[in-house]
């Protein structure tokens, strides 16, 4: 008689447990045990509990290959799920074996796991495995489909609703109670305040500041105080929630006639813009990707958006300071070069335009499409590609866990044509043209930090954190992926070999970025260093990037006037003719404010159980070298985020969003 000892863990989660019968089936190398119920005295599968096990057979199984697992109903109307973390099998010969499940099972549904160390498909040496490798992705592959809801924009996951999602892909149930809970008590206050829905007008600044009493972060108040100042506005484009539009200006552009005379008094006395531009201190951002687009109409008008131009100096202090303001692409008599120099409002207002086009573009394109749907093709793409048993599933899982229920949710209550930012100056369809034109011109470098930050010519530009917050968290993944990539393919001929991993590169280039080859992305892997960039690349992009355009929306865009989605107005076509009371009439109303400052509530919020980079709760690997590269990377962000935490103690403005401790580890808000 052959004895084997099971070790079965519950998650820990809110409903993990079941009252349900469980049922387990060894498979090895010479047979397999029959089919058992797992038993104790008392009450077994409890939240957060393991529960120890002992299954018999009249020999033993040999190699242990896939152990079954069934769940039939207690009751004959239950209904409930039960969440499997682990089962650890200790076979009679003395041999550990982890098999790693770490899902919902459901009411009559069988799962077959499988242990032990990782392995490649070329690799596998069991019929009964390979066969189990291949069902397991036709399943998958039935279950997670893509769908082409635009021929211009990346192909997106075929659900419509997070009740189709399947239970491994769904969000806890105490995050999206949280949430709930969240959007009630809003909701609560705007009515309370009545808010909600309302057109009148802002008539006085200090209004504004109410529309949360239960919600301010320092930052949110910091934003209030000092809005207006240029030094303020300048770094929000280094520091703010989108650091990646402005770039080294060498030269300016034939549409943008800047003067010397026009900003010699805001720079150093004795220098010239031409000097300045050589020394490398003269920065633009141009807007000209939204010159064109359609507008939302509002009141029976056609809104206005600023396609522009914004020019910047560092200064003797190293401030980036905003020294010239162009509205509109083409020069003319009405579109004026406004100055630090012109009349507050007007100056203010300048600004204003420029940052409305900014929120909008930083939604849509950098943080929707540059983040959340990336992610959504990485995830989509490794669910149909790689087994569990794979070793990219087990590194990528991680970072790409539960982000197609916040992408579902978003394309119904965020971004669609009755979404939330339905509400901005260009509306849906203007979002998606400008979506369409950023896509065309996206590129693997700018996905990749290092080379985006050598395009731009931002290498040196001073107090720009989340440059050198975000190159140090670069080269920690980096590290990381090439450790463990290196060790599971030691050689390039491994990387040629794996027809899985060759599947999964070919799916994100030609439903992720639709086979352009000019935009540098790979179509295959050749190399083990390929395969190590493009890995670390989906992971930065699914943590630290999205940290640094998601976390901060509260922070930045809750004051109205510093960051609007809609401005009701068209912009100044002449200088002299605004006043403060111009600025109250060309926000949004009320109403409008309210429910954009409400939805970036729910963005920036945090909930408790986020999973912070580096944090792997889920023990996906068994073998002991890559379970020391995880402590390895988790130690590496640790001194890091001591490092981040020292230097911001020391600045009036922290830039926390990319403090390893404030990441998550994949999109999931």
């Amino acid at each position: 008689m052959a004895e084997y000892k099971l070790e079965v863990t519950t998650g820990d989660m809110q409903y993990a447990g079941t009252w349900d019968h469980i049922f387990v089936t060894l498979f090895g190398h010479e047979g397999q045990s029959e089919r058992t119920e797992l038993d104790n005295l008392g009450i077994d599968f409890s939240t957060g509990t393991t529960g120890t096990y002992t299954m018999r057979t009249s020999l033993s199984l040999g190699k242990l290959l896939l152990v079954k697992v069934e769940k039939d109903p207690y009751f004959v109307h239950s209904e409930d799920e039960w969440y499997c973390s682990t089962i650890a099998v200790t076979t009679p010969e003395g041999d550990a074996i982890l098999f790693p499940c770490y899902r919902w099972i459901s009411r009559g549904e069988l799962v077959e796991l499988r242990g032990g160390r990782a392995v490649k498909v070329f690799e596998e040496d069991h019929p009964l495995l390979i066969n189990h490798r291949k069902k397991e992705l036709m399943l998958k592959k039935s279950l997670y489909q893509w769908e082409i809801t635009d021929e211009s924009l990346p192909h997106l996951s075929n659900f419509k609703h997070i009740c189709e999602l399947p239970a491994e892909a769904r969000l806890s149930s105490s995050k999206t109670s949280e949430m709930l809970y969240t959007e009630r008590i809003m909701g609560a206050e705007l009515m309370f305040k009545g808010l909600v829905g309302s057109t009148e007008q802002w008539e006085h600044f200090e209004d504004i500041k109410q529309i949360f009493w239960t919600k301010n972060t320092k930052m949110s108040e910091y934003v209030t105080e000092h809005w207006k100042e240029d030094d303020f506005y300048g770094s929000q484009f280094l520091n703010g929630i989108n650091p990646n539009v402005i770039k080294r200006c060498s030269e300016l552009p034939p549409n943008f006639p800047v003067t010397e005379k026009m900003v010699k008094p805001f720079l150093e006395e004795g220098c010239s813009l031409q000097e300045e531009m050589k020394k490398g201190n003269i920065f633009l951002y141009d807007l000209k990707r939204m010159d064109g687009l359609p507008t939302r109409v509002y009141d029976g008008e056609s809104l206005h958006v600023t396609a522009g131009l914004c020019l910047f100096h560092v200064n003797p202090e190293n401030k980036l300071m905003p020294i010239a303001i162009q509205l509109h692409q083409q020069p003319s008599e009405k579109n004026p070069i406004f100055l630090p120099s012109d009349p507050e409002s007007d100056w203010l207002l300048a600004k204003m335009f420029i940052k409305n086009a900014d929120f909008m573009l930083h939604q849509s394109v950098y943080h929707l499409m540059n983040t959340h749907y990336l992610a959504e093709i990485f995830t989509v793409a490794t669910l149909r590609s790689f087994p569990v048993i794979h070793p990219l599933y087990k590194l990528l899982i991680p970072h790409v866990r539960y982000t197609l229920q916040i992408n579902t949710m978003a394309r119904n209550t965020i971004f669609g044509p009755d979404g939330i930012l339905n509400t901005s100056s260009l509306g849906y369809k203007g979002l998606v043209s400008l979506m369409r034109r950023a896509f065309s011109d996206m590129t693997y470098s700018s996905l990749c930090l290092p080379e985006n930050i050598a395009a731009r010519g931002l290498e040196s530009i001073p107090n720009f954190y989340y440059r050198d917050d975000g190159l140090k968290l670069w080269n920690i993944i980096n590290s990381f992926v090439k450790a463990v990539v290196e060790y599971y393919y030691p050689s390039d001929s491994e990387v040629h070999k794996d027809t899985e991993l060759q599947e999964w590169i070919s799916e994100i280039f030609t439903h992720g970025f639709l086979g352009n080859k000019a935009s540098g992305f790979p179509a295959a892997f050749h190399t083990v260093e390929e395969v190590i960039k493009f890995i670390t690349m989906v992971i930065f992009t699914a943590s630290a990037q999205h940290a640094a355009v998601n976390s901060g929306q509260f922070d930045y865009c809750s004051w109205v006037p510093n960051s609007s989605l809609l401005l009701c107005k068209p912009p100044p076509t002449t200088k002299g003719q605004s006043s403060m009371k111009t600025i109250l009439e060309t926000l949004p109303n009320v109403g409008q404010s309210v429910s954009i400052v409400a939805m970036l509530w729910v963005l920036s919020d945090q909930y408790t159980d986020v999973i912070p980079l580096g944090t792997y709760p889920e023990e996906q690997f068994d073998e002991p070298a890559p379970k020391q590269m995880i402590k390895a990377f988790q130690a590496e962000l640790s001194f890091l985020s001591e490092v981040i935490t020292e230097r911001n103690s020391e600045l009036q403005v922290p830039y926390t969003y990319l403090n390893p401790t404030q990441i998550e580890n994949s999109i999931t808000i």
